[in-house]
């Protein structure tokens, strides 16, 4: 066992000499911005054994901001000491030098970078041509950009070939493991409303360990919707983020984004369209860390199971807010045949305990061709104060004799006109 860990040392010390034999040195940095020089302030009171001392030594550091020596933050930026995070969505930027260490020309110089990811490998290098020639003390450099667009690890390959006066051609390459970690949570929710409009929230959370800038954060609807933002507040010409005019986001911290999307007028004619599962869009976000260091990152295409309706739609186009007690106000209803074979559709109505209905019941609608649209005016009054539910419209198919019942269809205010307010 003593003589086998022996020879393996001995092979270690073969291998490490074949590395050092190579004429040329491969250095990799990651290029990343400077951070705000930071510093522990020691202070105490006047009484105190020291007196003054803490306080005319932070006066003297050159790193304290002055008139406000006592703050953590100071005005000096420092490097980074370490590789760092790399999250997704931003740009990871490496610079890459192959020095000439010998007191020879080397000849025919090639570097590559290579990115490995879990799906793919890319190639990064700016150029893929070989250099003629490089003398001693002198050296190549390169500088790599790469957007990143997954998560987990990565492996920065990099390849050196050269050749030699001899004319022996030699070759090495280093490996750099990192691994990309999720900036951001991203939830979604649908809410489907009556009138076909479709309302996204997008929940946002921070889970890095630094604040972020969002500086966009929009919705790229799909070829089917238009989308409206719902996250700004007018006042009057201008309008304002409902998050304020600093749009940060502290680590951990989670944000509502409203959006509502409605479907265009050739696709919102058509019923039958929109049915099953559909794609939305995708969200859009945009923000920067740091020292303006910008990252972004797009969802996905949401997806969305449209609501089903059966074979016949009833909606309402037009409902007044509040109406008075008992006098007659109108509705407007759109009925939309959902199927795939024509109807001939009879409309009654059921009057209900606080909601009755005013017209002739059972009459013909006549023919409703598959994704046609067809709007009736209807008129109601109500006998009972308070927040009543309109209910009792039946539709029968008389070429299958089948009925479609209609309760709770909206709702409405109903108020005494005669009831003066209290003084």
């Amino acid at each position: 066992m003593q003589v086998k860990g022996q020879s393996s040392a001995a092979d270690k010390m073969e291998v490490s000499q074949a590395k050092q034999e190579h004429l040329l040195a491969l250095k990799v940095m990651r290029l990343t911005k400077p951070t705000l020089f930071t510093n522990m302030p020691v202070t105490c009171e006047d009484r105190d054994l020291p007196g003054d001392l803490f306080v005319r030594l932070m006066k003297d550091d050159p790193s304290t901001v002055k008139g406000a020596e006592t703050l953590i933050l100071g005005e000096m930026l420092t490097l980074p000491q370490n590789f760092g995070n790399i999250f997704l969505g931003e740009t990871f930027s490496s610079y890459i030098s192959v020095h000439n260490d010998s007191n020879q020309v080397v000849k025919d110089i090639l570097v590559k970078a290579d990115l490995q990811t879990s799906s793919q490998r890319l190639n990064l290098s700016a150029s893929n041509s070989a250099v003629s020639e490089l003398k001693p003390e002198c050296c190549i450099d390169d500088v790599i950009h790469h957007e990143v667009k997954e998560i987990g690890t990565h492996i920065l390959v990099c390849a050196v070939s050269y050749t030699t006066q001899t004319g022996e051609k030699l070759y090495f390459r280093k490996f750099f493991k990192f691994q990309v970690l999720k900036p951001l949570d991203v939830k979604t929710k649908f809410y489907n409303a009556e009138t076909d409009e479709v309302f996204l929230e997008a929940q946002l959370q921070n889970i890095t360990t630094s604040p972020m800038f969002m500086e966009k954060v929009s919705l790229e609807p799909s070829m089917m919707y238009n989308v409206t933002e719902l996250n700004n507040v007018s006042a009057g010409i201008d309008s304002e983020s409902t998050f304020g005019r600093m749009s940060y986001l502290q680590p951990l911290d989670t944000r509502q984004y409203l959006y509502c999307l409605k479907p265009k007028p050739e696709f919102a004619e058509k019923a039958g369209v929109i049915k099953g599962v559909t794609v939305i869009g995708k969200l859009d976000i945009v923000w920067k860390t740091n020292l303006g260091e910008r990252g972004r990152l797009q969802t996905s295409q949401l997806q969305r199971m449209a609501p089903g309706y059966g074979d016949v739609r009833l909606s309402l186009e037009m409902i007044p807010d509040t109406v008075s007690l008992e006098e007659p106000f109108d509705i407007t209803c759109k009925i939309t045949n959902c199927s795939e074979r024509t109807m001939d559709l009879e409309l009654e109505m059921c009057n209900t305990r606080s909601v009755h209905w005013c017209g002739v019941s059972g009459r013909q609608l006549g023919k409703l061709s598959p994704s046609a649209s067809l709007s009736i005016p209807l008129t109601l009054l109500s006998s009972v104060q308070g927040l009543q539910s309109i209910s009792g419209l039946r539709l029968t198919d008389s070429f299958l004799k089948r009925t479609y019942e209609y309760d709770d269809i909206a709702q409405v205010c109903v108020v005494c006109p005669y009831t003066s307010p209290e003084s």
